[in-house]
């Protein structure tokens, strides 16, 4: 079963855009909602997000498990 915590930050990337827009959201540091996010890609096995310059974006595998978060 997968982490509802992760699941959250995960939906919270997909609205706001950015890891410090999150972390702001959601009381966390930037380097906390990075290490959820990884950890969560390491939990269902594929590559949820990808860095696009400075921000992270969701991979179309992201965008469908962030759809159902």
């Amino acid at each position: 079963m997968l982490d509802l915590g992760r699941l959250r930050v995960l939906r919270e990337l997909q609205r706001r855009g950015t890891a410090g827009a999150v972390a702001e959201a959601l009381g966390y540091s930037p380097s906390a909602v990075s290490q959820q996010l990884a950890q969560l890609q390491r939990e269902v096995g594929v590559r949820l997000v990808e860095k696009a310059g400075r921000r992270l974006r969701l991979t179309p595998a992201g965008e469908a498990l962030a759809a159902r978060a």
